[in-house]
C-alpha cells in the first residue's frame, strides 16, 4: 500500500468517527442530564459512562467495515483506470501470478503520477441538524419536568448539615413506576405523586427520597396492611401488585404524627368483559323465505384491552315441539377481523348442512373472550334465531270440537326445571349454603307456577279460594244470615259476606216455602262437565276485575283451560300434580337432590298426558250469577276485624345507618363507636365513589371536632341509605265514626 492511499484511508476513518461524535454528543449529554435530574449527580457519571461506551462501541463497529476489502472498492468506485484491480495493491507479492504482477506495477506507476482521490463522504448537515434539535427539544422538556431534586445534595454550611441530621425526616421526593399488564398492550409509565390509577393487576413500584434517613418506612393501608419499603442506598424502594383499589398513607418512622400524613388513593380500573354485537341480521327472529339458501351472520366485539382473533359460533337447531323437542348443537370458529379492541366476525352459514326442515329454529350465538391473564373473560352476543315457517293448517271452521294435538307453550318447563336442578347439584361445591338454598328456593316458586298451570286442566284455577254465594229465592221472612268468619282471608268482600253457607239438613231445604227461582238440579249444576274456579286471589283485594270474573265466571275463553279430559287422563294428570308438590316442596327446602325423582317422574306422566285424546270447548261468554241484594247494606258488623297494615319497620342494618346520621350530627357525641359501625358495613358499593367513603371515615376518626369533615361523612351516608318503601299509615282516631254510630245505635232503640 502506497503512503498516498494510506493517507487518504486515515482521512475517511477519521471523518466516520467525527461524524459519529457530532451525532451522538447530543444525547449522549441528554441522558446525563436526564440521570442527574433523577437520582443526581452519581447517577449523572453512570448514565454518561453507559452512554459514552455505547457510542464508542457504535464507533468501532462501523470502522472495523472500513478495513483494506473496503477501500479497494472506494478506490475502484472513484478510479476507472484502476481497472478493479485495486485489491492487488494489498495482497502478498510473493503469492501474485506473472500477469497480476505485471497489473499491479501498472496501477502502482498510475498512482504516481495522479494521486488517489478523496474518500471522505460528504457531510450529512441534515443529519445532524435533525439530532441537534430534536436533542435540544429534550433539553426543554427536562427543564420544564418538575422535580425536587431526588439525590441533590444541598449546598449549605456544616451547621445547616447539623440541623438537618437532628431533624424529622421528610419525605424529600418520590416516584411510583406503573407497569400495566403484559396482555393489556399499555406502555409503564412514571409519575411524581403517590396516587395512581392504573389496570387491575398493575406492578407498582415506589421509590422515595427521605431526609434525613429514618429507621424504618412503611405503608399504611386503610384495611390493616401495612408494607415495608426497603433501603437501597439513599432510597426506600417498595413493588406491590395493584388487584382493588385502596387508601394508604405513608409512615416514617421518627417523622410528626400530628397531623397524620395525607392519603392517597390507589385506583384500580377492573377490566370490563367483551361486548358483542349483531349487526347482521337486523332483526333477532327472521323468517325463512322461499328459496333461501344461506343465512348471513356478522357480528362484532370490542373490548377496553382487546379480544381474541378467533371466536365460537354455537349453532343449534330445534327438532320437534313441546316435551318432545330435541336439540342439534354445532361449534364453529370464526377469525375475526380489524384492529384487537374493536373486531368483527362474519360467516355465511348453508342452511342444507343444518337439515332444517319447516317448522323448525336455527339459533346461532357468538361467544368471544378477551385476552386478560391468566383468566380470560367471555361474552356472548344475542341470540339470532332463522325461523322455517311450519306450513298452514287445513281449514277447520266448524270444527271445533275435534282434538287437536298441541300444547301450550308452557309444557316445555317441566323438563327445564329437571335440568336447572342437575346443574345446581353440579354447582353446589361451588355455592355458598345461602345462595344455594336461594336458588334453590327460585327453583321451587317456578315449579309450583307450573303446577298450578297445569292444574287449570282439573278446575284449579286457583288455591284456597272461597266459593261463590248461593243464591236465595225465598220472597219472604229471609233466612238468618249463616255464621261468617272473623276474617275472610281470600274472600272479595272484606266482611267475609261471600263465605260459604253450611248446607242445611235434608228435610229443611224446600219444606214450607214457596219459590218464584226453581231450584237449579244436579243435572243443571253439572251442566258444565268441568270444575270451575269459586274464587279469587289470596291478597283479598276489592275491585279487581279479574278476581271477580275468576270467582263467578268461566275459563272457556281461554284455549289452554277450555279443553275436557276423559278420566283415565285426569287421573294421570292429577299424579303429575301430585309429583310436582312433592317436588316443590324440597325445592322449597334446599333439597333439589330429593326433589329429582319426583320431577322426573312428573316429566314421564305428562307426556302420557300428551298422548291421551283430547276435546276443545266452543269459547262461551261469561255466565256471572245474581248477586243477593238481601244481603247488601244490613248494617250487621259482626265478625268484622282491623287488618294489621304491614310493617314499615327498616332492616337492622339500615338502622344502624340512620343512628350513625344522626349520631354524626351532635358535635358534642363521641363518633368512635359510629365509625367502628360505619368501618364493618358493607354497603359502601352502594355509592359511585366507595372510597370516598373510607376517605370521609378516617377523616372523622382523626379530627373529631372538625365539622366539614362530618358534613361530608353524613351527606355520603345519606346518598347511602335506602329509600323507605311505601306504606299505609294508620289513620288518627277521631270521633266523627263514633257518633254517627250512637246515632244509629239510640235510632234502633228508640224504634223498639
Amino acid at each position: 500500500m502506497t503512503a498516498p492511499v494510506r493517507m487518504r484511508w486515515r482521512q475517511a476513518r477519521r471523518h466516520v468517527v467525527l461524524v459519529r461524535l457530532l451525532l451522538g454528543l447530543p444525547w449522549l449529554v441528554a441522558a446525563a442530564v436526564l440521570g442527574w435530574r433523577l437520582g443526581g449527580s452519581a447517577v449523572a457519571v453512570v448514565v454518561a459512562l453507559l452512554a459514552g461506551f455505547g457510542l464508542a462501541v457504535a464507533i468501532v463497529r462501523v470502522l472495523r467495515t472500513m478495513d483494506q476489502a473496503w477501500l479497494a472498492s472506494a478506490l475502484d468506485a472513484r478510479r476507472t483506470d484502476m481497472d478493479d484491480s485495486t485489491a492487488l495493491l494489498f495482497a502478498d507479492l510473493a503469492s501474485l501470478r506473472p500477469l497480476q504482477q505485471l497489473q499491479r506495477a501498472r496501477l502502482e506507476e498510475r498512482l504516481r503520477m495522479q494521486p488517489p482521490p478523496d474518500l471522505r463522504a460528504p457531510w450529512p448537515w441534515r443529519a445532524l441538524a435533525l439530532s441537534w434539535g430534536v436533542a435540544a427539544g429534550v433539553f426543554a422538556l427536562l427543564a420544564w419536568w418538575p422535580f425536587d431534586g431526588v439525590g441533590r445534595a444541598p449546598a449549605g454550611s456544616a451547621q445547616d448539615a447539623t440541623v438537618a441530621a437532628t431533624a424529622a425526616p421528610r419525605l424529600q421526593a418520590s416516584v411510583l413506576r406503573i407497569e400495566p399488564p403484559t396482555y393489556t398492550g399499555l406502555d409503564a409509565q412514571t409519575v411524581a405523586v403517590l396516587d395512581a390509577k392504573a389496570p387491575a393487576g398493575s406492578l407498582l413500584t415506589w421509590r422515595l427520597r427521605i431526609a434525613p434517613q429514618p429507621a424504618a418506612v412503611e405503608l399504611e393501608f386503610l384495611d390493616g396492611e401495612r408494607l415495608a419499603l426497603q433501603r437501597e442506598g439513599d432510597h426506600w424502594i417498595a413493588t406491590q401488585r395493584l388487584q382493588r383499589s385502596r387508601l394508604y398513607r405513608l409512615r416514617i418512622a421518627g417523622a410528626t404524627e400530628q397531623p397524620p400524613p395525607p392519603l392517597h388513593r390507589l385506583d384500580a380500573v377492573a377490566d370490563r368483559a367483551p361486548q358483542v354485537r349483531v349487526l347482521e341480521p337486523e332483526t333477532t327472529l327472521q323468517l325463512r323465505v322461499d328459496g333461501q339458501r344461506q343465512w348471513r351472520l356478522v357480528f362484532e366485539a370490542s373490548d377496553d384491552h382487546g379480544v381474541a382473533a378467533q371466536a365460537r359460533l354455537r349453532i343449534v337447531r330445534t327438532e320437534g315441539s313441546g316435551e318432545n323437542q330435541t336439540f342439534h348443537e354445532h361449534v364453529r370458529t370464526l377469525a375475526g377481523q380489524g384492529a384487537p379492541r374493536l373486531r368483527r366476525y362474519a360467516t355465511t352459514l348453508e342452511i342444507a348442512d343444518f337439515g332444517l326442515q319447516p317448522g323448525e329454529d336455527l339459533v346461532a350465538r357468538l361467544e368471544v373472550s378477551d385476552l386478560r391473564q391468566p383468566q380470560p373473560q367471555a361474552g356472548r352476543s344475542a341470540s339470532v334465531i332463522l325461523r322455517w315457517p311450519p306450513p298452514a293448517p287445513p281449514d277447520i271452521a266448524g270444527l271445533e270440537g275435534l282434538a287437536r294435538q298441541v300444547l301450550p307453550a308452557y309444557f316445555r318447563s317441566q323438563r327445564q326445571i329437571i335440568i336447572d336442578a342437575e346443574a345446581l347439584i353440579a354447582e353446589r361445591a361451588q355455592l355458598d349454603e345461602p345462595r344455594f338454598a336461594q336458588r334453590s328456593d327460585s327453583l321451587g316458586v317456578d315449579q309450583r307456577l307450573l303446577r298450578l298451570r297445569y292444574g287449570q286442566f282439573l278446575g284449579e284455577e286457583s288455591e284456597g279460594a272461597p266459593r261463590a254465594p248461593p243464591v236465595d229465592g225465598h220472597d219472604h221472612v229471609p233466612p238468618p244470615p249463616p255464621p261468617r268468619p272473623a276474617v275472610s282471608p281470600g274472600g272479595i268482600f272484606a266482611d267475609g259476606s261471600d263465605a260459604l253457607p253450611p248446607a242445611p239438613p235434608p228435610g229443611q231445604r224446600d219444606e214450607g216455602h214457596d219459590h218464584d227461582t226453581p231450584t237449579p238440579t244436579r243435572a243443571d249444576a253439572d251442566g258444565d262437565d268441568h270444575d270451575h274456579a269459586d274464587g279469587a286471589l289470596a291478597d283479598g283485594v276489592f275491585g279487581r276485575a279479574g278476581d271477580v270474573v275468576a270467582a263467578f265466571g268461566h275459563t272457556h275463553d281461554i284455549p289452554e283451560a277450555a279443553t275436557l279430559l276423559d278420566p283415565k287422563t285426569r287421573e294421570t294428570l292429577r299424579r303429575a300434580l301430585g309429583e310436582m308438590w312433592q317436588s316443590e316442596l324440597h325445592l322449597r327446602q334446599g333439597n333439589p337432590s330429593a326433589a329429582l325423582p319426583y320431577a322426573n317422574r312428573a316429566l314421564e306422566l305428562i307426556k302420557q298426558v300428551q298422548e291421551a285424546d283430547r276435546i276443545y270447548l266452543a269459547r262461551v261468554g261469561a255466565q256471572l250469577p245474581p248477586i243477593d241484594e238481601g244481603r247488601r247494606l244490613g248494617g250487621d258488623r259482626e265478625g268484622l276485624a282491623s287488618r294489621g297494615l304491614p310493617s314499615l319497620a327498616t332492616p337492622a342494618a339500615e338502622a344502624r345507618l340512620h343512628e350513625a346520621w344522626w349520631a354524626l350530627g351532635d358535635a358534642a357525641a363521641d363518633p368512635a363507636p359510629v365509625l367502628d359501625t360505619l368501618q364493618a358495613w358493607p354497603g359502601g358499593a352502594r355509592l359511585d365513589d366507595p372510597l370516598a367513603l373510607v376517605a370521609a371515615i378516617d377523616a372523622v376518626r382523626n379530627d373529631p371536632a372538625c365539622s366539614d369533615c362530618r358534613d361530608t361523612l353524613r351527606g355520603l351516608l345519606w346518598q347511602a341509605m335506602r329509600r323507605p318503601a311505601g306504606g299505609i299509615a294508620p289513620r288518627v282516631g277521631d270521633d266523627t265514626g263514633a257518633r254517627y254510630l250512637r246515632a244509629l245505635r239510640d235510632a234502633a232503640e228508640q224504634s223498639e
